[in-house]
């Protein structure tokens, strides 16, 4: 994120480079870059002339190269965006000629999603060279937490712990997927609010009483009842709750505690990096670490293995989503 503010900072004071290389497998910064340039370094006057937008699937690499060396009209740059370059994966080296000597008066810019070019490449030394090499990586399940509460406390907006935790429960760390629902909540929110669980479940549609979130946390307090009754709603609505990603994420919570169990140094800090979670619930791991020895863990995560192995439709003998919850929390418990 840091390296995005001195790009955009950068463009602002006037610092523009001829060639922005967009690249990596996270595209959320790829588009906020790209649509920045597109929105700012021309005027509106100067758009009509001067700004072309391709897509690399309809073009060729020579294309691009005689479209950027186009001198502007009437004014001082033009903007070539290349959508969707990674589609020119197997010709980019053809770049190399024009960016070790390119147009000055042409800002090209590519889009390059979900790969990256051999930064060992000549192309590539030349691009960083003479302009500017971006790689957007994917963020870890447990920096979305902080990144969510960057992003909201940039347009004067605070989350709770646990409606933060949802947001990732549910929608992983896809950061566009993300952000569209957290611009929602802005849109029904005043700023200056603080987002929870309650505005996720009214306005977003995660149950803030019934998700895997929940499951675990019951799980972990052994609180059977409440785990059982999250067990027969997930049955009753088996399109927002597969399996698959049910016993995902359970087996994901064994495991750390197999992880927590294992390590001589349990001051929080070093658990909560460990374990790659958000210190605010280690008190949950703690009581879930008691009342599940080391040698039980290793025995859920083994019969975990096996009802995700059955969830996918091997051996199950046709096994519906119910039982095999059912099967899953009886290993647990008992």
């Amino acid at each position: 994120m840091d390296e995005v503010i001195k790009i955009v900072n950068d463009i602002k004071a006037g610092n523009i480079k001829p060639i922005y290389f967009l690249m990596g497998e996270e595209p959320y910064y790829i588009d906020k870059l790209s649509d920045y340039i597109e929105e700012n370094v021309l005027s509106e006057d100067e758009k009509g002339f001067n700004q072309t937008v391709m897509y690399g699937r309809d073009v060729s690499v020579e294309d691009i190269v005689s479209t950027a060396k186009r001198y502007p009209m009437m004014a001082e740059r033009q903007v070539v965006i290349v959508k969707e370059a990674q589609d020119l994966t197997k010709t980019i080296d053809k770049l190399e000629a024009y960016v070790e000597n390119p147009m000055l008066s042409t800002v090209l810019v590519f889009c390059y999603k979900y790969k990256t070019l051999d930064k060992r490449k000549k192309v590539t030394k030349a691009i960083a060279k003479n302009g500017v090499v971006y790689e957007s990586k994917k963020l870890y399940e447990n920096q979305v937490g902080d990144w969510i509460k960057r992003v909201l406390s940039g347009k004067k907006y605070a989350i709770e712990p646990k409606a933060s935790a949802m947001l990732v429960e549910f929608l992983g760390t896809d950061l566009s997927k993300i952000n569209n629902e957290l611009e929602k909540l802005q849109i029904i929110l005043p700023k200056g609010s603080t987002i929870s669980p309650k505005d996720i479940e009214e306005n977003i549609g995660f149950s803030k009483d019934f998700n895997v979130f929940e499951l675990r946390k019951a799980i972990g307090e052994r609180n059977q009842l409440k785990a059982y009754t999250i067990a027969e709603n997930f049955a009753s609505n088996p399109k927002e709750n597969p399996m698959v990603v049910t016993t995902s994420l359970v087996f994901g919570f064994f495991v750390q505690l197999l992880k927590y169990h294992g390590l001589k140094d349990k001051n929080p800090k070093n658990v909560a990096a460990v374990l790659g979670v958000n210190p605010f619930f280690l008190k949950e791991y703690d009581l879930a670490l008691k009342n599940y020895p080391m040698r039980k863990v290793s025995q859920i995560v083994a019969a975990l293995r096996e009802i995700d192995v059955k969830s996918k439709g091997v051996g199950a003998n046709a096994l519906s989503n119910a039982d095999l919850l059912k099967e899953m929390l009886y290993h647990i418990f008992n």
